[in-house]
């Protein structure tokens, strides 16, 4: 399991690291209790049994805010997490299958088989074919390929993009069934 740190940078300074005069503060339930000094400031989270967190240094008067800081760092790591997670779902890859208008029967099983584990991972397909010298002649018969390479994997994944024709090679984008 991957533990998440917040880098020293991140760390917002509390109770005693603080180094203003007068903050601004807002309470537990995000209510403004005004400008007070340092010192009372900090007596009002000690008996809420909270911390006080500086929130904004630079503005005038700094803002200081009496939370449960541990349980502010674990939301902020939670998001975090989530974020991640999230980018790493956007980032499933495209895998790209090459077929011939005259492939085999076993090389297109082949391709079929890996195709239907890719797409059972949750990745998308591209296939294509390059049509070479007289085969942009029939077109057609790539087309048929295509659609029949489709049509096989139908129970794992459905067509996202049909086949077109782009200058010399035919492709088609197969998605994963939700």
């Amino acid at each position: 399991m991957e533990v998440l740190f917040i880098a020293k940078t991140e760390e917002l300074p509390i109770n005693d690291e603080i180094r203003v005069a007068q903050v601004m503060v807002i309470g537990p339930n995000g209510e403004k209790m005004g400008i007070k000094n340092i010192e009372d400031a900090k007596t009002l989270a000690s008996y809420a049994g909270l911390d006080l967190v500086l929130m904004s240094e630079n503005s005038t008067p700094a803002v200081a805010k009496i939370m449960d800081y541990n349980k502010f760092r674990y939301e902020k790591q939670k998001k975090l997490k989530e974020a991640q997670k999230k980018q790493r779902e956007s980032n499933k890859e495209v895998k790209e299958y090459r077929l011939s208008v005259r492939i085999d029967v076993h090389d297109f099983e082949t391709r079929k088989k890996n195709a239907a584990e890719y797409l059972k991972k949750g990745h998308k397909i591209k296939a294509f074919i390059r049509f070479k010298g007289r085969e942009m002649a029939h077109t057609e018969l790539g087309r048929d390929v295509l659609l029949n390479f489709a049509q096989s994997l139908e129970e794992f994944g459905q067509i996202e993009v049909e086949p077109k024709l782009e200058g010399k090679q035919m492709s088609l984008l197969i998605a994963p069934k939700k």
